[in-house]
C-alpha cells in the first residue's frame, strides 16, 4: 500500500514561514504529477499546488507568489515552501498525486494565528 508521510507543520504567526515535506513510497514517482492539498476546518479538501513530472508548477490564486512546490525524484519527496503565511492558510496539509489520488496520509497541521 502506498504511503505518504507529511511533516513540517506547526503553529506560526502571520507573516512567518514554514516548509512542508512529504516522502512517499509510490512506485515510478518521477512519472507522476504530484500535489499538495489542504483542508481547512469545516471545509472540503482543496488542491493548493501542483508540480508536474517535468517540474512545471501551478498554484491556486490565493497562494501564488507565497508558496513554492518542488520535488526530489531521487528521494521520492515533495516539498512546499510557504512564506508570508496568513490565517486563512490554516489547515491540515496533505500530499498526493495530482490526479487519481491514492490513499491519504495523516497530513501535517499548519496553524497561522497571532
Amino acid at each position: 500500500q502506498v504511503q505518504f508521510v507529511e511533516s513540517g507543520g506547526g503553529l506560526v504567526q502571520p507573516g512567518e514561514s514554514l516548509k512542508l515535506s512529504c516522502v512517499t513510497s509510490i512506485r515510478f514517482f518521477s512519472a507522476y504529477d504530484m500535489a499538495w492539498y489542504r483542508q481547512a476546518p469545516g471545509k472540503q479538501r482543496e488542491l493548493v499546488a501542483t508540480v508536474r513530472f517535468n517540474e512545471s508548477t501551478t498554484y491556486i490564486d490565493s497562494v501564488k507568489g507565497r508558496f513554492t512546490i518542488s520535488r526530489d525524484n531521487a528521494k521520492n519527496a515533495v516539498s512546499l515552501q510557504m512564506n508570508s503565511l496568513k490565517p486563512e492558510d490554516t489547515g491540515v496539509y496533505y500530499c498526493n498525486r495530482a490526479t487519481f489520488v491514492l490513499s491519504w496520509g495523516q497530513g501535517t497541521q499548519v496553524t497561522v494565528s497571532s
